[in-house]
């Protein structure tokens, strides 16, 4: 395998590197895998999944903001059909060991920032309160009604 196939096709890379782990694991010798990129792309699909699941995380509060900071807008129902799905999708790809690497907290504050500066309907929205009223499992787990009726309730 040449040197720089990893830097070139990551795809290839991986396909090539994957069948000599099969043929190792079939216990025959091997000089070629090339561990050190081996054990990044096993680390590296860990992460993507972890930001994938943080990701889908920001895109709920980012949308249960706009439906609070917006509540008239025309957008409503398309934001809670996004929300919905964000929702399931992390719900689906949230595991156990994510949870100490998730801060809810700092998903929230990075969703206010995108947010508070923005005009909908050339409008500015309400404002957000000051700290997340939701927790991981709120987010994962809660009906969506309840998760934006806490959101209204803790800016009263």
């Amino acid at each position: 395998m040449p040197d720089d196939l990893y830097d070139r096709d990551i795809l290839a890379c991986s396909e090539h590197q994957s069948a000599l782990l099969r043929r190792v694991a079939r216990d025959e010798r091997l000089n070629d895998v090339d561990w050190d990129h081996v054990v990044e792309e096993i680390e590296d699909v860990g992460l993507s999944e972890l930001n994938s699941v943080r990701s889908y995380l920001r895109q709920m509060l980012v949308h249960l903001l706009k439906l609070y900071g917006w509540a008239d807008s025309t957008a409503c129902d398309h934001r809670r059909l996004e929300l919905d799905g964000f929702q399931t999708d992390a719900s689906q790809r949230f595991v156990p060991s994510m949870r100490q690497r998730i801060d809810v907290t700092e998903l929230y504050r990075r969703a206010c920032k995108q947010l508070v500066a923005r005009r909908m309907d050339n409008r500015l929205p309400r404002p957000f309160p000051d700290h997340c009223p939701f927790t991981l499992d709120d987010l994962l787990e809660g009906d969506l009604q309840e998760l934006e009726a806490r959101l209204t309730a803790a800016c009263a």
